[in-house]
């Protein structure tokens, strides 16, 4: 055998440099096969705990430990390089989401950078007070209460000069978790604002109105008088023109909401003469103030009465009304839908 024929051995620290260089290269591919299986995973989201909340503030690592918590699997390098190489490791924003069961690690992460927040909702219905209101936000999923049911200084927490009844548009409002009453209520005293100016402007000429705020008070009536949306500007035409010939309104809504708490479901005839601002059957024109929280159709009524000559209504005991133009036709009305004398 020729000399050129024998191998050389390797110097001891070039075996060793070797091998290490043959592990590297195992961790690394084992590495990358593990990040890959790691982006292309479904993560175990269910739907009991399909909904993750990040606090303001909260960094990354607090968010991926609360999805690890959750049985999201991953390591916690995989998501941070996750984020790094997408771009959206600083893009995450507080809120409360909703997950979809099959999502990947990276669907979630642009859920969470998405901003697309989960939203309640929370309806004003017409015809509630100020103080019914304030009493059902407490009830509203998700809102963070801090009026406790009190109305006492509420305008001055909302930073508001005007008495605040009928100064809330009745609607559905969506918000996200931890928003407070309060700035729901500054939204729907917004959409009020917004509503009763544009009705004001587009409303119909020579009204006995003569103010946006009297088109609110005269809606409130409206709204607590009928639930019939057909009937609305047929009983604003009824109450625009009593006030066109100086007759009381004697509306009943009125006598009650001057009662307050002592209204136990009936009106009394001494009711009807006590002397509160609010009792129609007294005092001669409109009342102070709103009466409860019109919503759009009452403002757009008050703002656009039906032409005739009726002046009287009674109710049908169906929700409707019939309309009299002489008092002589509105007791015969009387005579049948309330006494029951045909």
């Amino acid at each position: 055998m020729s000399t050129s024929d024998r191998s050389v051995p390797l110097p001891p620290r070039w075996r060793w440099g070797l091998s290490a260089l043959v592990m590297l290269l195992a961790v690394a591919v084992f590495a990358a096969v593990d990040y890959i299986r790691f982006t292309q995973q479904s993560l175990a989201i269910n739907g009991d705990d399909a909904i993750i909340e990040i606090r303001p503030g909260s960094g990354f690592s607090a968010i991926v430990a609360q999805m690890q918590s959750r049985g999201w699997t991953g390591r916690s390098l995989w998501w941070r390089v996750l984020g790094m190489r997408s771009g959206m490791l600083s893009t995450l924003k507080a809120g409360e989401y909703q997950m979809d069961v099959g999502m990947r690690p990276a669907q979630v992460l642009e859920k969470l950078s998405s901003g697309q927040v989960i939203q309640y909702a929370f309806t004003i219905v017409e015809g509630w007070t100020v103080k019914q209101l304030v009493n059902h936000l407490q009830e509203a999923p998700a809102l963070t209460n801090t009026l406790g049911g009190q109305v006492d200084g509420l305008a001055d927490r909302l930073g508001l000069d005007e008495p605040l009844e009928g100064w809330f548009l009745p609607e559905t409002y969506q918000y996200p978790r931890g928003t407070t009453d309060l700035e729901l209520l500054l939204r729907a005293h917004a959409a009020m604002q917004a509503a009763l100016s544009s009705a004001w402007e587009d409303r119909a000429p020579d009204l006995q109105i003569k103010t946006p705020y009297e088109a609110l008070v005269l809606a409130s009536i409206i709204e607590r008088e009928t639930g019939v949306v057909s009937e609305r500007e047929t009983i604003s035409g009824v109450f625009h023109r009593r006030l066109a010939r100086n007759m009381k309104l004697q509306t009943d809504p009125t006598v009650i909401y001057g009662m307050g708490e002592r209204y136990d479901g009936r009106i009394r005839s001494a009711d009807l003469r006590e002397d509160t601002p609010y009792n129609t059957y007294v005092h001669r024109g409109l009342p102070p103030t709103p009466i409860a929280l019109p919503g759009l159709a009452a403002i757009v009524a008050a703002c656009h009465p039906e032409s005739g000559d009726s002046l009287y209504f009674v109710s049908k005991g169906d929700g409707s009304h019939q309309f009299s133009a002489t008092l002589e036709e509105h007791n015969r009305a009387v005579d049948i839908y309330i006494r029951n004398r045909p």
